[in-house]
C-alpha cells in the first residue's frame, strides 16, 4: 500500500483546503485532558496527547441526542405529531483519533446496523465521517490493545493512518474515503519509508495484557455463578466511570424532556452499573445489588459478546476503565480470572 509523506509545514494548508468539503474535528486540549469537538477555521488538531479522556464514540453517538421535536399547542400546525429533527450529516474528517478507538466503532456497528434494524442516527453520522487515526508511539502503562485484537498502529476502522516521523507525517490511505481525502488536501508526495518499523516499536512498548483463549468454551451458566463476583464488586461504586469512558459501552435510554407545551424526544447515554437501568416498572430490578450490575457488564463484554459473534471479546483494550475507575476496578484482572475459572475445582472443594 502507498506510503504519502506529508511535510508538517504542509499540514495547515492540507487542512486549510479541505475545510471547504468537510467539517473538521479534532482533539482539543481543555484544562488537564484531551475532547474531540468541531475545529474552527485555522485551527489545528492537538496531537500532543496520549488519549482522550472521553472516546470519541460521541462523533457518531452523542451522549446526549435529540431524536424528535414536537407541540402540543393546537394553535400551531402539526401539533401532537412527532418529526425529526434536523441534523448535520455533511462530509466531515475526523483527524488524530487512536486506532482502539477507531476498531471500537467496528464492534459496536454490530448493535446498530444489523440486517434486522438500522439506527438511521448512527449509520448517517458514521459514513459521514473519514477517519484519520494517528498511530500510538507511546501507549499508556494501562494499554493492553495487542491482546485485545487490537493495537497502536491497527488500521480495522480507519480510512487514514498517520505515524508521525518527526518533521513530517507517514500517511497510508486505507479505504477510497482515505484515499480522496489525501488528493483533496493535496498531499499526494510518495516515498518509500517503512511503517512497519516503526509500528513494531510501539507494540513493543506494550507491557500490559489479557488472556482471553478459553472464553469461548466456558460454560456460561458457569461463569454467571463464579464465586469471585461478590469480592470483585465490594469497592464498586456503580459511579458508571467504566462505561461512559468505554469505547464499546454503547447503553443508552430514551426520554421526553418537556417544557409548557413543546418538547423534544432524545436519547442519552445510559450504564448498565446504574441501579435504574433495568428497574421495570413494578418496582423490580432483576439486578438489584452492585454485584449483579458488575458482572453483567462483565459477562457481556467478555462472555455474551464472544459467544454472539465469535469475533473476540467487546473490548479494544484501551485501558481508560483501568486508569479512571475511582475503587482501582482491573478489567485485566477479571478478564484473567474468567479466563482461568475452572468451576469443576469448585465443585470439587464444595
Amino acid at each position: 500500500m502507498k506510503v504519502i509523506k506529508i511535510d508538517k509545514k504542509d499540514w495547515p494548508g492540507g487542512l486549510e483546503k479541505l475545510s471547504g468539503n468537510y467539517r473538521l474535528f479534532g482533539p482539543v486540549k481543555d484544562k488537564d485532558s484531551h475532547d474531540f469537538r468541531e475545529l474552527p477555521k485555522g485551527k489545528l488538531p492537538d496531537f500532543d496527547f496520549q488519549n482522550t479522556r472521553l472516546p470519541a464514540k460521541s462523533l457518531v453517538y452523542p451522549q446526549s441526542e435529540a431524536m424528535f421535536e414536537y407541540t402540543l399547542d393546537e394553535s400551531q400546525p402539526d401539533h401532537h405529531v412527532m418529526k425529526a429533527v434536523k441534523k448535520d450529516y455533511s462530509p466531515r474528517a475526523v483527524f488524530g483519533i487512536r486506532p482502539c478507538d477507531a476498531k471500537a466503532f467496528v464492534l459496536v456497528r454490530k448493535n446498530f446496523d444489523t440486517p434486522e434494524y438500522k439506527d438511521p442516527y448512527w449509520i448517517q453520522a458514521y459514513e459521514a465521517s473519514t477517519f484519520v487515526g494517528l498511530a500510538c508511539d507511546d501507549p499508556h502503562g494501562t494499554c493492553f490493545c495487542t491482546s485485545a485484537g487490537c493495537g497502536p498502529f491497527h488500521e480495522e476502522g480507519l480510512d487514514v493512518l498517520l505515524a508521525d516521523a518527526g518533521d513530517h507525517f507517514l500517511a497510508k490511505g486505507l479505504t477510497e474515503k482515505g484515499q480522496n481525502l489525501l488528493k483533496a488536501a493535496g498531499w499526494t508526495a510518495e516515498t518509500e519509508a517503512d511503517i512497519e518499523a516503526m509500528k513494531k516499536a510501539a507494540e513493543g512498548k506494550i507491557s500490559s495484557s489479557v488472556s482471553t483463549d478459553k472464553l469461548e468454551a466456558k460454560e456460561t451458566t458457569a461463569l454467571y455463578d463464579a464465586p469471585f463476583w461478590e469480592e470483585q464488586a465490594f469497592a464498586c461504586l456503580n459511579c458508571g466511570t467504566c462505561t461512559y469512558s468505554c469505547p464499546t459501552c454503547w447503553c443508552f435510554d430514551i426520554q421526553d424532556e418537556n417544557h409548557k407545551k413543546s418538547g423534544i424526544r432524545m436519547r442519552n447515554w445510559d450504564s448498565c452499573m446504574f441501579p435504574l437501568f433495568t428497574l421495570h416498572g413494578t418496582g423490580h430490578n432483576p439486578r438489584g445489588t452492585k454485584m449483579h450490575r458488575l458482572r453483567q457488564r462483565f459477562m457481556h463484554k467478555l462472555k455474551y459478546y464472544v459467544d454472539k459473534y465469535g469475533a473476540g471479546i467487546q473490548c479494544v483494550g484501551c485501558g481508560r476503565c483501568v486508569r479512571l475507575c475511582p475503587v482501582n476496578i482491573d478489567i485485566r484482572k477479571i478478564c484473567e480470572l474468567m479466563n482461568d475459572y475452572d468451576s469443576g475445582a469448585d465443585t470439587c472443594a464444595a
